[in-house]
């Protein structure tokens, strides 16, 4: 898979680096070790954090800074990251979805960044591009039906829009039948570091829950 940053990203975001996962794995409905490790961090992220706090975090930061560069309200469209670090210290449980997914948003809370999840299998072409949501845009965000895109970064295959940081499509989603998954971080706060651990992370995740040798790591976007 090859990602391209389109123009009007970097002109917005010259900073941004992103970190992609490819991999086989098996996914299944669930997996109970991977939930005792959810829930061990998060007893623990509870102690560190408050709602307050997690708005310097610079991962969620800075994803903020892009919407408003962009034209979006992050409050009103908010960054995956930030919902499910919120979601986390108001003292909610998380959705119990698959363990491909449950373990992508285990990285995100770690790290704060806004994680892209999908079936490399349903995604047209080799190449993704990330550019920036247009007026008008088709996109069904998984769960949420039409979704304004308009002003947000997306991520698009030959067909379109397949992921954003506020949710990816339901075209390309992630489900029981996954055997090849790509995952992208998002670092808009051009941490190449924090973003290659993240994705590092998932790996290892990979690796202990999905039957998988933990795949391939590209590194892209910021220039040198």
């Amino acid at each position: 898979m090859d990602f391209i940053i389109s123009n009007e990203i970097r002109q917005r975001c010259p900073e941004f680096v992103g970190a992609a996962v490819v991999a086989s794995v098996k996914n299944t409905e669930e997996n109970e070790e991977l939930w005792a490790e959810i829930a061990h961090f998060i007893e623990d992220y509870r102690l560190r954090y408050t709602t307050d706090s997690i708005k310097q975090m610079p991962s969620i930061e800075a994803t903020r800074e892009m919407y408003k560069r962009c034209g979006k309200d992050p409050s009103r469209y908010r960054p995956s990251g930030e919902a499910l670090v919120r979601r986390t210290l108001k003292g909610n449980d998380l959705y119990r979805v698959s363990t491909l997914v449950d373990l992508i948003n285990l990285a995100s809370i770690a790290y704060g960044y806004s994680i892209g999840g999908f079936d490399a299998d349903k995604i047209q072409g080799s190449v993704l591009t990330l550019g920036i949501g247009r007026e008008g845009e088709p996109y069904e965000g998984i769960g949420r039906g039409t979704l304004n895109i308009q002003g947000l970064p997306v991520y698009r295959d030959e067909m379109g829009g397949i992921g954003t940081p506020t949710s990816d499509n339901e075209r390309t989603k992630i489900d029981l039948g996954t055997t090849r998954l790509l995952c992208i971080v998002n670092g808009y706060d051009g941490n190449q570091a924090e973003t290659e651990a993240c994705a590092r992370f998932i790996q290892e995740l990979l690796r202990k829950y999905a039957q998988s040798d933990g795949g391939e790591c590209v590194v892209f976007g910021k220039e040198a």
